[in-house]
């Protein structure tokens, strides 16, 4: 059976641990024959990323913090060393442990900027960064994707100034894919359900989120890292070719509940 992502190159940004959706992501575009890119965020990762880039069989790994604009321009000069990139993906999202914890009314000033630079505005810088590599091969195009989640589009309890980044996110998404689109690059977002990764254990109360999902969700059950992985997957293969500018629920059926 033929691999889905065979001869393609796809960058990865996002891989902190084996238990992030970035990762099983990873995994699955490894099993259908990717060429793996990762980046990590400063020294202090750059280790344990690389070790899991090990065991992905990551081709390269490069250092990138994309709250930096001197980063970013780093690693466009770097891809242009790569005969090609046909994939990206963006799994990077932000919010101090105070925003999250407190009344969406009470968000600071600094944390608002902050959520919104880290978890929306890096998608633009990253797809400013990458699409110049994107569109210069000999048969120009690709695919970009974020991770979002339905709190950017309902009040979820916990979620506050991450659900308001997350709106902002998808509206660049639809922004994006509107600028890339006559490249033929197509920029899409996934909205996973709540999977215990070390980042949702940042919001509290998250184990009464699965429950909901597991009670009413059309399906009555959670979804699965290798879920989110395998939409990725059908993203950025050829099957997608036709799939811009949209969010693509992987939760169950959770979003079209209403009680």
């Amino acid at each position: 059976m033929p691999q889905l992502l065979e001869g393609k190159t796809a960058l990865i940004l996002g891989v902190a641990n084996r238990w992030s959706l970035a990762y099983a992501i990873a995994q699955s575009f490894q099993r259908e024959g990717a060429r793996i890119l990762l980046t990590y965020q400063g020294e202090r990762l750059k280790k344990s990323v690389e070790d899991l880039g090990a065991s992905l069989g990551a081709a390269r790994v490069f250092d990138c913090d994309v709250t930096k604009d001197d980063d970013l321009e780093r690693l466009s000069r770097e891809l242009e060393a790569e005969e090609r990139l046909d994939a990206v993906v963006h799994s990077i999202a932000f919010a101090s442990a105070e925003d999250l914890s407190r009344p969406f009314v009470e968000t600071s000033r600094d944390g608002y900027l902050l959520a919104h630079n880290i978890s929306a505005y890096s998608l633009v810088a990253v797809a400013r960064a990458c699409a110049p590599r994107m569109a210069a091969k000999e048969t120009p195009g690709g695919a970009i994707m974020t991770l979002t989640y339905l709190g950017s589009e309902r009040v979820m309890p916990n979620y506050n100034v991450m659900g308001a980044a997350k709106a902002s996110l998808e509206a660049c998404v639809r922004y994006l894919a509107g600028d890339l689109g006559p490249n033929n690059i197509r920029v899409n977002a996934i909205s996973a359900g709540p999977v215990k990764t070390a980042a949702a254990r940042g919001v509290k109360d998250f184990s009464k989120m699965l429950e909901a999902v597991e009670a009413r969700s059309p399906m009555r059950r959670n979804v699965t890292p290798a879920e989110v992985g395998d939409t990725a997957v059908f993203l950025a293969s050829d099957l997608g070719r036709g799939v811009t500018g949209d969010v693509l629920f992987v939760d169950a059926g959770y979003h079209i509940t209403a009680m």
